[in-house]
């Protein structure tokens, strides 16, 4: 993923915009032909964002 995100406003961004991605992913899934794989990319997604969260959490109680 590049270059480090320092800022808490950068923090905040990043967080709100792999949200928007993660709406635009479940809005292109099918209900009627989703399977398993679906829902695997959407749980990976989730757990990608929450060791985010936490990395950005850790970086706001050191300032």
């Amino acid at each position: 993923m590049g270059n480090s995100i320092q800022d808490k406003s950068s923090q905040k961004e990043y967080i709100k915009n792999r949200i928007d991605l993660l709406v635009d992913v479940l809005d292109s899934i099918d209900a009627e032909t989703a399977g398993i794989e679906e829902i695997d990319r959407i749980i990976g997604m989730l757990d990608d964002l929450e060791e985010k969260c936490k990395q950005f959490r850790h970086d706001w109680e050191e300032k």
